[in-house]
């Protein structure tokens, strides 16, 4: 269950990247910063709120809300930065978001330091259940099921919804888009701030199982873009399917042999390059 509750972020962070990629064509080197943003952001809410009375048992609505809340800040990068790189070569994109990258993870260090920070073990009054014989953490079978809740409510955004159809076709063609009067100057405002938004929510609710640290967003980079990979550029299914391939094996190779989990995560990425190039659910090129 280990896996399964480390997939359920994963895809939150990986289905931001999509998002973002899709509709803007932007690879968003800084999915990992956001998600460490929103795991000290989160720690320190939920710290504020125990500190000042709050009841244990309810820290988990602190921390969501702290997760969401700084994932605003996506308005302020997409309007400040990413829109002068929108009609660049990838290059300017890649380089601005690695940039994006150490002046988060600065900013990190500036605000927070450089010790470790957690919540405790809060999670852990929520009890334990057992599981085909295992016993796992309550919270964990929340995260996991908040997780699937996302996942059903972006398909509904996509497909049910005005603004998703506006995405869909802003992907397919944004020159069309544009043309038939859709704003893109919102559009992209809007999905950044979706994108970040799952990306700090996602950091949030993996802080109370672990300890927020400055480096854990360039870690976190590694394996969402892993994700990515396996499931196909722009593909929110792939999002889901690779995050369950990558979270899985990371925690089978954790418990049979530790020194193996990023070098299986690897190797699966090399095999389905070498297989199918444009992952698993990636649309052909035109």
């Amino acid at each position: 269950m280990s896996g399964l509750f480390h997939a359920a972020i994963l895809f939150l962070v990986a289905a931001g990247l999509q998002v973002v990629f899709g509709v803007q064509k932007i690879f968003n080197l800084a999915c990992g910063s956001f998600y460490a943003l929103g795991a000290y952001t989160g720690a320190s809410a939920v710290g504020y709120f125990t500190g000042h009375g709050g009841p244990a048992a309810l820290f988990i609505l602190p921390l969501v809300l702290g997760g969401l809340a700084i994932g605003l800040v996506g308005v302020v990068v997409e309007r400040g930065f990413l829109r002068f790189v929108y009609d660049r070569d990838e290059t300017f994109q890649l380089l601005l978001t690695f940039a994006l990258v150490l002046m988060l993870e600065d900013l990190i260090r500036m605000t927070w330091g450089t010790a470790p920070v957690s919540t405790g073990g809060l999670y852990l009054g929520y009890g334990q259940a057992r599981i085909l014989g295992a016993t796992v953490p309550v919270y964990n079978l929340i995260v996991i099921g908040a997780s699937l809740a996302i996942a059903l409510g972006l398909g509904w955004l996509l497909t049910r919804t005005a603004f998703g159809r506006i995405m869909r076709a802003s992907a397919d063609n944004r020159e069309m888009a544009e043309a038939l009067g859709v704003d893109m100057r919102r559009v992209y405002a809007r999905v950044f701030t979706l994108g970040t938004m799952l990306g700090t929510l996602g950091g949030a609710l993996v802080i109370p199982a672990t300890a927020a640290m400055s480096e854990m967003g360039i870690e976190l980079i590694v394996e969402a873009f892993a994700v990515v990979v396996i499931g196909g550029l722009g593909s929110m299914r792939g999002a889901f399917v690779g995050a369950l391939v990558v979270g899985v094996l990371r925690s089978m190779a954790i418990a049979v042999y530790p020194e193996l989990e990023m070098l299986l995560i690897y190797l699966i990425v090399i095999a389905v390059l070498l297989w199918r190039p444009r992952g698993l659910f990636g649309a052909a090129a035109a």
